[in-house]
């Protein structure tokens, strides 16, 4: 036998054997007791999550409500576009991605940077992010036959508002477009790409025009491509609107002041509900261009123009009213008892206070005036005088109850309210006293008095209806609101409206252009000086002055006909006297609202019937107008 004997110190490894087996026995326990977490205990949490991966959920996008006139013609629909979105989770390469959209589309690559990195802020990697939208059918047809290639680009289906008689209701109704940062970060129901109301009604009834996004479920493959959708909740569309916007007139006001190149505004309203059938600013834009995106060029364009035709001019602009104002001072005299209609002021063309003459219009006067011939003819003398008796508080109180100094309340964005000056403004203004010769200014509606076209046409219209000053509403179901009453009598209302007819009817009358066989009408002009002439051009015609220096033209009128009553008002910016290209347009307008084939039935808002305690119907059935009338 044959031992053999190991050195010492040369033993058999029998710990580390140990240890290595325990290591291996600990390490498939903890295998042992992971499979059992994942698999059983954590096992439905994480099938579910299995099925989210292959099942996702995507928004439907919901149209906005129809908007139509009150005859129910369309004003405002949707109509189906395509956008190319981007999922970024099923995109191997996004930069190669975005390469391929903008060889598709056109769109710079920086834009499309620019646009991926606006969105990965605000999407999930799993949702849609909108890179161009509006596709056309050939580039539909062309990303639909490349879908299998590039996983990750897909199209989505969103309603894109349509304005069928672009820029005649620009004003009105205004636009949508893509939401922006301030707006996503303000209203928390509104995701990117979404659009929203920017201007007109479409702005201040948004979230009655908006509707409510649908849900549907989603299969996708392992690459992202859709295999299969359900529909969870259908979206729902906006609320419809009915405007009080009669189309075929809104036309007519807007093809009379195109055809003379007019720019500035024209309001026809209902007096007794407030109603407006027309709300025309001239010029105008066309919104369809802002739905699917203007360019920095178009937008420069617009914004530069010196025209402006992104104002709003009957709400948004204001201007001196001329001597469409003396009517209120008018009004004011009545109520304060400083006017006897019987007296007389005698005209020889102008008038001194201090140092300073004040003229008439009518460079040789009018000879003796009374109260009417005062209104009837625009004698600014009468209303000098008439301005000195009554003083600046007495005349800014009277007008500030006549609606004058704030806004109507129409429902239209950034209305502004003019300005009825006093001595407490010019104080806080200016840091001085009032002057006498500012009640002579403020008395012809010059000066510092600024009004808008619409406020004018609410005191007419509150002079028509018994003294109501009603809420201007471009809603056809709207309910009447009334802010206040002027205070005049029935008589005193009478005495002014029988004047305002006087100017229609007389030889002498300012408005005597206005007439229209059947009708009973009454208005007032005014010439609004922007800036003090030479006194070689003070009665030149107005296309010798330079443009830019005319004056305004204004006419503020109101006519019934079957007992029907209808008030407009029209302002053309530098359009000379008033007489010369405002009456010419209110005239259109009578002329079809008049017609003899015209329906004025259901179309037609509001009645004056003769039990009603109104001043119209005295004025309409009186049969002597006074001793102006020839």
């Amino acid at each position: 036998m044959h031992i053999e004997l190991q050195p010492d110190g040369q033993h058999a490894p029998r710990q580390g054997l140990t240890l290595i087996q325990a290591l291996i026995v600990g390490l498939f326990c903890v295998f042992a007791i992971r499979l059992w977490y994942l698999q059983i205990h954590k096992g439905e949490y994480y099938s579910e999550k299995a099925r989210d991966n292959r099942l996702r959920q995507e928004a439907m996008y919901a149209p906005r409500g129809l908007v139509r006139d009150r005859d129910g013609r369309l004003l405002a629909w949707n109509e189906p576009s395509y956008a190319l979105a981007i999922v970024r989770e099923d995109v191997r390469d996004v930069d190669e991605a975005l390469e391929q959209v903008a060889e598709w589309t056109g769109i710079p690559r920086p834009e499309l940077q620019r646009v991926y990195a606006k969105g990965r802020k605000r999407t999930k990697s799993f949702e849609p992010l909108m890179l161009a939208t509006d596709l056309s059918p050939g580039l539909l047809a062309r990303v639909e036959a490349n879908s299998l290639r590039w996983p990750g680009l897909e199209i989505v289906v969103k309603p894109k508002r349509w304005y069928p008689h672009g820029d005649m209701l620009a004003h009105v109704l205004g636009y949508v477009a893509e939401a922006n940062e301030e707006e996503l970060e303000r209203d928390k129901g509104l995701a990117l790409g979404d659009s929203v109301g920017k201007r007109g009604l479409e702005l201040t009834l948004e979230q009655h025009l908006r509707g409510v996004k649908g849900l549907r479920q989603v299969e996708v493959d392992a690459s992202g491509r859709q295999l299969n959708s359900l529909v969870v909740r259908d979206p729902r569309a906006g609320n419809d609107l009915r405007l009080s916007i009669d189309l075929e007139l809104q036309r007519r006001a807007t093809q009379m002041m195109d055809k003379e190149g007019h720019v500035g505004s024209v309001v026809v309203m209902e007096p007794f509900t407030g109603q407006l059938l027309a709300l025309v600013s001239r010029p105008s834009f066309d919104p369809n261009a802002f739905v699917v995106g203007l360019t920095q060029d178009d937008w420069a364009v617009l914004r530069d123009d010196p025209r402006h035709p992104m104002q709003n001019r009957s709400v948004q602009s204001v201007y001196p009213p001329g001597s469409t104002f003396k009517t209120v001072v008018a009004a004011a005299a009545l109520h304060e008892n400083m006017v006897d209609p019987r007296k007389t002021v005698y005209c020889t063309g102008s008038v001194a206070l201090g140092s300073h003459v004040f003229r008439c219009w009518k460079k040789e006067g009018h000879g003796t005036v009374d109260f009417r011939r005062g209104l009837v003819e625009s004698c600014d003398v009468y209303f000098y005088e008439l301005g000195q008796r009554l003083g600046v508080d007495r005349m800014e109180s009277f007008a500030k109850k006549a609606g004058f100094g704030r806004p109507t309340g129409v429902e239209l964005p950034h209305e502004k309210g003019g300005l009825v000056p006093g001595r407490q403004w010019k104080l806080k203004r200016f840091g001085q006293k009032w002057t006498g010769g500012e009640n002579l200014n403020l008395a012809i509606g010059q000066g510092y008095t600024l009004v808008s076209p619409l406020q004018l046409a609410r005191f007419y219209a509150a002079m028509l209806n018994g003294g109501k000053v009603v809420r201007p509403t471009l809603l056809a179901d709207g309910r009447p609101e009334h802010e206040g009453s002027l205070p005049l009598t029935k008589q005193q209302q009478d005495l002014i409206l029988s004047t305002m007819r006087e100017t229609v009817d007389s030889q002498r009358g300012t408005c005597r252009r206005l007439r229209t066989e059947g009708a009973v009408l009454g208005g007032k002009t005014g010439t609004a000086q922007v800036v003090r002439l030479k006194e070689e051009l003070r009665g030149a015609k107005t296309t010798d002055i330079e443009y830019r220096f005319r004056d305004h033209a204004w006419v503020a009128t109101w006519g019934v006909k079957d007992g029907r009553a209808v008030v407009v008002v029209c302002m053309v910016e530098h359009g000379g006297h008033g007489s010369e290209s405002s009456i010419p347009v209110a005239r259109s307008v009578y002329d079809y609202l008049f017609a003899e084939n015209h329906a004025m039935n259901e179309a037609w808002p509001h009645l004056v019937a003769p039990g009603d305690d109104l001043a119209i119907n005295s004025v309409i059935a009186k049969g002597d107008l006074g001793e102006g009338r020839k």
